[in-house]
């Protein structure tokens, strides 16, 4: 599928996931299952994060494996950010971040998020 890629801002190599336009339980599943494949292979605390989540379907599934996925990120986390939620979606993203322990900054653009990441 190849939504996952490694890019680099300011000397800094941030680990991008693209979840973007994904319509489906099936294809956020796979998203995510490239992520774990990168992400759980990393030194601890060692991978910052950009998650591109513009127009993404979200229902109840969805909520239940982003749950799980962040969860089984943490040890491997340095920083995360995430970008492009609608309203309705930042609601539900700050419920997981309660849900998950997790500390996932918010924005509305890119260039802000990629901003954020190498402070």
């Amino acid at each position: 599928m190849n939504r996952t890629k490694t890019i680099t801002h300011k000397g800094i190599n941030i680990f991008y996931m693209d979840f973007s336009n994904a319509k489906s339980v099936d294809e956020i599943a796979d998203v995510i299952s490239e992520s774990i494949a990168f992400i759980r292979k990393q030194p601890h605390y060692t991978v910052t994060g950009l998650t591109n989540m513009e127009n993404m379907f979200f229902n109840n599934e969805v909520k239940n494996q982003f749950t799980s996925f962040l969860k089984g990120n943490k040890p491997y986390m340095k920083t995360s950010a995430v970008f492009g939620m609608s309203g309705l979606a930042r609601i539900l993203f700050n419920g997981l971040m309660k849900i998950t322990g997790r500390d996932v900054r918010s924005f509305e653009k890119f260039e802000d998020a990629k901003e954020f990441l190498v402070q």
